[in-house]
């Protein structure tokens, strides 16, 4: 796939399990090349290769940006989100990031997800330009080098589809949770009655409760927090009871 401008004679081609290793290469330069925007990697670099060598190219799409001198970046797709887009470091600046991810929106129309860590700006720069928005934050500790990140998303052509697709995915999760906590308040409550003769709410438990939660999303604030916990926890209460005959 010949690309429209930019970089000369570049084409974009589905990757095959044989261009493994060149593209262990191509990671392995650019993140070292990135350094400091992007965290040293942790662990031996022969892990890092080792991870590339064994992609399971049935699973994930790899598209590999080729010049006559050979490959020079590549992308890493799999379902909605973007798994990784690298550029050989002496190949930056010249169209091959920008190639790959106008591929990248060709091939997922509906929008897709990626995360990019938050020291590199030069990154998020790139990706903002290219109409891609910040999504949420984390502290990094679901990641290997424990710093903090960013979910970015480009939102395809219906964005207002796109986001509400993202926060049913939240809801999904927060209706399990939600199920949990009954489940779990049920139990306390039998063993509160079967040991202490009462169930009283632990109001200071409550409040600890929200602080720790305002940790985690300081947006919403203890004082909110403390009002979705009490919620919560009455609901919960109130489910957790027996149906009366």
């Amino acid at each position: 796939m010949p690309t429209d401008g930019g970089a000369t004679d570049l084409v974009l081609r589905p990757g095959l399990h044989e261009d493994l290793p060149v593209v262990a290469d191509l990671f392995l330069a650019s993140r070292q090349g990135a350094v400091p925007a992007m965290p040293p990697m942790v662990g031996p670099v022969e892990h890092a290769r080792r991870w590339v060598l064994d992609w399971d190219l049935a699973r994930q799409e790899l598209w590999v940006a080729e010049t006559p001198a050979g490959p020079v970046g590549f992308a890493n797709v799999e379902g909605a989100w973007l798994n990784g887009l690298y550029v050989a470091p002496d190949a930056a600046r010249s169209g091959v990031g920008s190639a790959l991810l106008d591929l990248v929106k060709g091939i997922r129309p509906d929008g897709f997800c990626l995360w990019v860590f938050e020291s590199n700006e030069p990154a998020r720069a790139f990706y903002r330009r290219h109409g891609l928005v910040e999504l949420e934050r984390t502290d990094g500790q679901g990641n290997m080098e424990r710093s903090p990140d960013i979910r970015m998303a480009w939102p395809g052509a219906d964005p207002l589809g796109f986001y509400r697709g993202l926060i049913d995915d939240v809801d999904a999760a927060l209706g399990d949770l939600l199920a949990r906590r009954v489940a779990l308040t049920r139990v306390v409550q039998q063993h509160k009655r079967a040991t202490a003769g009462s169930s009283e709410r632990d109001t200071e438990r409550e409040r600890a409760i929200a602080e720790a939660l305002a940790e985690r999303a300081p947006e919403l604030g203890a004082e909110r927090l403390q009002r979705i916990v009490h919620a919560i926890i009455s609901e919960s209460l109130d489910a957790a009871e027996p149906d009366q005959p």
